[in-house]
């Protein structure tokens, strides 16, 4: 069985995790935006071309 991860680690990661994971919580995720469809911005240059 491997070794945890914690174990190797010279601070005490677990700790500090937990700490960073009770900071995020409730916290809003920036990246997760939704944006109406029609103004998102197209994924692929192809469907670009296609629907103009």
């Amino acid at each position: 069985m491997p070794k945890r991860i914690t174990e190797t680690v010279p601070y005490d990661a677990a700790k500090a995790v937990r700490k960073l994971a009770r900071e995020r919580v409730g916290a809003p995720k920036q990246e997760k935006i939704i944006e109406p469809k029609n103004r998102r911005r197209p994924k692929h240059k192809k469907a670009e071309e296609e629907s103009a």
